[in-house]
């Protein structure tokens, strides 16, 4: 099996356990916002397996080495399992310093989260520099497409920052219902990495002119920076 197929194979897995938790969460109920709930192994593991998927189906365009694909698939298995046992042992997953374990999971998982952004960062590199060999439209797409990742990735390193500083501050409570101000940003621009090169894709199999294509991206990008902006200002007006 080669790498894309593994890595597609955890994707898919990732959902699964995503699903999996929102069954648990359907019979076994409690509250769905908090630090310690079903939401997050559910939303985590939709939200990994899904953007494993995307990066997966979008390294075939990239000139990026294999490994930093194969970094970014075990890095995903290893979030998405430091949230799901927390929420299996009841504790909150991010920011919770409050035994030596739980210091240890959530220091695994802001190490793995720099790892994340390292990779990504890397990939968004080839996608801005580009494939002479690929439509202008697919280039545009892919560019956009990875400047909404960063736009995740630096709200994501916000909301990080924020939560430590809060919790060595001594406020462990406000860090956990402050540390997360900005998800609907994060997760608004974090699949516009998908939603985008998704429609460059699409539009490659309809009998329309390349400019026509051009346009149509770029059409689409200003619809996409729209709703992330709306994100935007719904997260800082929570």
């Amino acid at each position: 099996m080669t790498l894309r197929r593994r890595c597609y194979a955890v994707g898919l897995a990732l959902i699964a356990s995503g699903l999996f938790h929102l069954l648990v969460f359907a019979i076994d109920g409690g509250p769905w916002e908090g630090p310690v709930s079903w939401r997050k192994p559910t939303t985590f593991g939709l939200s990994f397996g899904l953007t494993l998927l995307t990066v997966t189906w979008l390294s075939g365009y990239l000139r990026a080495p294999r490994w930093l694909l194969a970094v970014f698939a075990a890095d995903c298995v290893v979030e998405v399992a430091g949230i799901t046992v927390q929420a299996w042992r009841g504790v909150p997953s991010h920011f919770n310093m409050e035994t030596p374990v739980n210091r240890a999971i959530a220091m695994m998982l802001a190490a793995g989260g720099f790892i994340l952004v390292a990779v990504l960062l890397a990939m968004a590199w080839y996608a801005f520099r580009g494939d002479p060999a690929q439509s202008p439209s697919l280039r545009l797409a892919l560019r956009t497409g990875f400047a909404t990742m960063i736009i995740a990735l630096a709200s994501g390193a916000a909301m990080i920052a924020r939560g430590v500083t809060l919790v060595n501050s001594g406020e462990q409570q406000s860090a956990y219902q402050l540390g997360g101000f900005l998800k609907p940003l994060h997760g608004v621009s974090l699949h516009g990495v998908l939603v985008l090169p998704a429609i460059a894709w699409l539009a490659a199999r309809l009998p329309w002119t390349e400019p026509t294509r051009v346009r149509l991206i770029a059409a689409a990008s200003f619809a996409y920076a729209l709703a992330i902006l709306a994100a935007l200002a719904l997260s800082l007006s929570r």
